[in-house]
């Protein structure tokens, strides 16, 4: 039989106790939240339909929902909208993305202020652009001088920060010198053994750049960051960069595990010299640019992934209370190209599908089983959710 509670606790054990509280506490909060923290439990719950086994197999983050697209600067330097994060990253059919997402919709509806007429008139965006793109066999990618709407808008918005108006948000500064701020909700106190642990490591990285001094270790905390993988090892650190203070430079380093979907995918996967390296190299072929200082990390038999702090905050807002609703299904129908461009951008590597094959599955008849799937999806999440709910009252998760 079934036992949510112990699978929920089995698949956290080891986290750090403290991440891990919030993580419990904020999968309390709406089933928006605790879909996003139990990717492990939505493809444990997949309904078992060809659908999910006879789809084109291609590169896929594995996690997709509305919150995982966003903003980030390239190593070309110049900003991007696209999908960002590929903790979960595996081969699989191109139908486990989209009833991810799909039922990341219809689950997040609610905290859109959209209603279940207009949360279908949202999958129907997302699904039209996917189909689209998906047919013209050639991938494209989402900057400032292209984007439109909310998209437009957020990456304008960042068009104009300067480096210390964000430093200033994850810093305290004392003359010349900055530390990283624990009193704003990003990071906790990190011990010595912590610190002096990240130093050596990226002091070890250090030796092979070309610029050594850049990656000088200023300050490091246990960041606070995501939903699924809140509690894993994971830490914020503060770099020279290129002089303090302003010039400064914050990277995040965190500890890859091994994806979720593995226990029910059939399709199989290359040999990835570790889940780090599985991380990196997926999100270099499904990015249209990839993350600056992105890199594996290995440390004995521990993986990493270092790249450069991306702020939680730049993502796009879908709130009806504050954009129109033709905005929200703007910015979905541009999610919906970004996937089918990330498909096809990493087709033809290791077992994915080539873009003969992804043109003839998005001219394919699954559209309406697609959807009655993540209708069916999004209605067992507000089941399971509930039950945690009850459970976490009762001090199961304490």
């Amino acid at each position: 039989m079934f036992d949510l509670v112990h699978e929920i606790q089995t698949f956290n054990a080891g986290r750090d106790p403290d991440r891990l509280a919030l993580k419990y506490r904020n999968m309390r909060g709406s089933p928006f939240v605790f879909l996003r923290a139990t990717c492990h439990l939505f493809y444990r719950r997949l309904p078992d339909l060809p659908l999910f086994a006879d789809a084109p197999a291609v590169w896929s983050c594995g996690d997709l929902h509305l919150q995982n697209f966003g903003s980030y600067k390239g190593d070309n330097q110049l900003v991007y909208f696209d999908l960002n994060d590929f903790d979960e990253g595996v081969l699989a059919p191109a139908s486990w993305d989209l009833v991810r997402f799909l039922t990341s919709v219809r689950v997040g509806a609610e905290s859109m202020g959209v209603k279940d007429k207009d949360a279908s008139a949202l999958c129907a965006a997302f699904l039209d652009a996917y189909r689209e793109k998906l047919l013209t066999g050639k991938a494209g990618w989402v900057e400032r001088e292209i984007a439109d709407g909310l998209v437009r808008d957020l990456l304008a918005g960042l068009h104009g920060r300067l480096r210390p108006a964000f430093l200033d948000g994850r810093t305290v500064k004392k003359g010349k010198q900055r530390r990283l701020r624990l009193d704003n909700g990003k990071v906790l106190p990190a011990s010595d053994a912590q610190k002096e642990w990240v130093t050596k490591l990226i002091g070890t990285l250090a030796e092979a750049q070309a610029n050594p001094e850049f990656y000088e270790v200023l300050d490091v905390a246990r960041r606070i960051a995501g939903n699924g993988s809140l509690g894993v090892d994971r830490f914020a650190i503060l770099v020279r960069g290129k002089g303090s203070p302003d010039d400064n430079y914050l990277l995040d380093l965190k500890e890859a595990q091994p994806s979720s979907l593995l226990p029910r995918l059939k399709t199989p996967q290359p040999a990835w010299k570790s889940e780090a390296v599985r991380v990196v190299e997926i999100q270099r072929r499904m990015q249209a640019v990839s993350m600056a200082f992105l890199q594996p990390v290995q440390v004995g038999k521990r993986a990493y992934v270092l790249r450069a702090l991306q702020p939680t905050e730049d993502r796009v807002v879908l709130d009806q209370s504050r954009s129109s609703f033709e905005a929200i299904a703007g910015a979905v129908h541009t999610m919906g190209r970004i996937v089918a461009s990330a498909q096809l951008r990493s087709g033809g590597r290791d077992g994915s599908a080539i873009a003969d094959a992804l043109i003839a599955f998005g001219a394919g008849a699954w559209r309406k089983d697609l959807l009655a799937a993540a209708e069916a999806c999004a209605a067992q999440l507000q089941a399971d959710w509930k039950t945690y709910c009850q459970a976490y009252d009762d001090g199961a998760f304490a």
